[in-house]
């Protein structure tokens, strides 16, 4: 009796360690963001910069390759999400900066 009582206490903590865990996943709301060079040689750039229907396909397609759910946003990358800490870099033409996609679960 005594073994049962100790057996069925100690399932009853971890179930009450476990249930909260699991119910609050890590991965939930995760966005991340992937730059992919313009020249890439896939010929999806031109759909990518466009913001039409093609770009949508295309970047939840490449989300999902990746193991996310969708795309929030995609689109040319600004300067400043390529370059970093580079304050005074040269002009870049925008057809040679590249893609930005943003993923998430």
């Amino acid at each position: 009796m005594r073994r049962s009582l100790a057996v069925l206490s100690a399932l009853g903590v971890l179930v009450s360690v476990a249930v909260p865990a699991l119910a609050a996943s890590p991965t939930a709301g995760v966005e991340k963001t992937f730059l992919i060079p313009s020249s890439d040689g896939y010929g999806v750039a031109e759909c990518l910069t466009t913001g039409g229907e093609c770009g949508q396909v295309v970047a939840d397609a490449w989300c999902e390759s990746q193991g996310y759910a969708k795309s929030a946003s995609y689109g040319i990358a600004a300067q400043d999400e390529y370059t970093g800490a580079i304050e005074t870099a040269p002009a870049v033409k925008t057809s040679d900066r590249p893609i930005r996609i943003t993923c998430r679960d």
